[in-house]
């Protein structure tokens, strides 16, 4: 079998053998076939495109490149999520510990952010102590004891997507929804679970804009988990503009925080409501959506939720004192507005810009390699559909430098729209694909 063969067969848009794409994947993470050849397998893909069965087939070689994690050991129906990246999404801080606390286990292995969008692994690493880095082991018993652990992903799991996405990103093929559908249910299946919830972000915001890719992502990836045995049910959601009010790891901690004793914002609880009812569902922990929906709220508002998360803060070497004192969460202390300079009603807000403007505060990372500052950020005072009076603040800055602070002042004031008739609701969940 000859790589050049396999360039030459899905540039003319034939199918791949299963035999073809498992002899690409390793030899590609094993080092045997070239980056030249590997990018252009990657630009006929790119422009050719892969037949679901290919898609497949493509996953479950990645899946086979490294480390499986075994969940057996956890009793009931093990449920995972994952969303495509969104600014301002700290979905996870709230629902990983509402789930569980409902009965559902949840061994969740999160990324850091890039580019414009957050990381759930960031994020809880602005709590004090609180350690991301867990041995499998470690990581399988802590969802034994205390049915919840958010951990950081392993180097060994899914070598082979970490690789080709490394190489995508250089080669201007990120962008193919085959290869993003691939790279994103490798590592869910890798990861264990009996069944997985995608939260697939749509809008100015997210990674794919336009819904009708979205929808096409969402569909692609619950064809892969049909075709190899993992219930997969899709979420297209709203990313138009950031979810809740804060950007910013500590920043997004706290109104996490607030959203797990009930306190939160509306479309943040909206959203953790929708997801976790399905994954409560899946996990046969209730009957249908409406009781799950109900039993989550009971969690919100009794404590059963806060409690699970100050739980595993504990365990996982964090200071659980961050629950009754969010001051432990350390923001920057300097403090920048932008005011708007128009009066009516806010008609869009382009999230991307947002993510940006953080990203120049230091909140993000533009290479993987780039170190951030945990206490930066922004809060938004004014969404889509509120009303604005001229001068009233849009949005505060948590600045620690001032390098780039005009930059970031720019952004923020040219995402918001401001006009005269107020504009319609935005629904949080657009569609569910099973």
């Amino acid at each position: 079998m000859r790589m050049s063969d396999i360039i030459l067969k899905k540039r003319e848009g034939q199918e791949l053998s299963p035999e073809e794409i498992k002899f690409f994947v390793r030899g590609y993470t094993e080092g045997n076939i070239p980056d030249y050849q590997a990018a252009a397998l990657l630009m006929a893909v790119f422009f050719r495109g892969l037949s679901p069965l290919e898609t497949a087939e493509l996953t479950l070689a990645m899946v086979e490149s490294g480390e499986k994690i075994d969940l057996s050991a956890i009793a009931g129906c093990k449920v995972d999520k994952h969303s495509t990246g969104g600014v301002g999404d700290k979905t996870t801080l709230v629902l990983a510990p509402l789930v569980a606390a409902a009965g559902a286990p949840v061994a969740k292995l999160a990324g850091r952010g890039l580019g414009h969008t957050g990381g759930t692994i960031d994020k809880l690493e602005a709590i004090p102590g609180l350690q991301t880095e867990l041995s499998i082991p470690a990581f399988i018993q802590q969802v034994k004891e205390i049915g919840v652990a958010v951990a950081a992903q392993t180097r060994d799991l899914v070598p082979a997507d970490k690789k080709i996405y490394a190489l995508r990103d250089v080669t201007a093929t990120v962008e193919c929804i085959p290869l993003i559908a691939s790279s994103i249910m490798s590592k869910k299946l890798a990861a264990g679970a009996d069944a997985v919830v995608l939260d697939v972000k749509v809008g100015a915001g997210a990674f794919l804009p336009r819904r009708e890719d979205a929808r096409a992502l969402a569909r692609t990836m619950a064809a892969i988990g049909r075709q190899l045995g993992r219930t997969t049910v899709c979420f297209l959601t709203d990313m138009e503009q950031p979810l809740g009010r804060a950007v910013g790891n500590a920043l997004e901690v706290r109104e996490a925080i607030a959203a797990l004793k009930g306190e939160g914002p509306g479309d943040l609880e909206e959203l953790c409501l929708a997801l976790g009812a399905q994954m409560l569902v899946l996990a046969k922990k209730a009957a249908g959506i409406d009781q799950a929906r109900q039993k989550l709220t009971s969690l919100l508002k009794n404590g059963g939720a806060l409690r699970k998360f100050q739980e595993m803060v504990a365990v996982q070497g964090g200071n659980p004192e961050v629950v009754e004192n969010t001051e432990l969460l350390k923001v920057a202390g300097r403090q920048e507005k932008v005011l708007a300079q128009a009066a009516g009603y806010v008609q869009s807000v382009d999230g991307r810009a947002l993510g940006r403007a953080a990203v120049y505060l230091g909140a993000g990372r533009q290479s993987k390699e780039d170190q951030i500052d945990l206490s930066v950020g922004l809060v938004m005072h004014k969404k889509i559909g509120d009303t604005v009076e001229a001068g009233e603040p849009l949005v505060t800055m948590f600045v620690q430098q001032a390098r780039y602070l005009e930059d970031a002042r720019k952004l923020i004031a040219g995402a918001y729209k401001i006009g005269e008739e107020k504009p319609a609701p935005r629904p949080m969940v657009y569609e569910v694909i099973a």
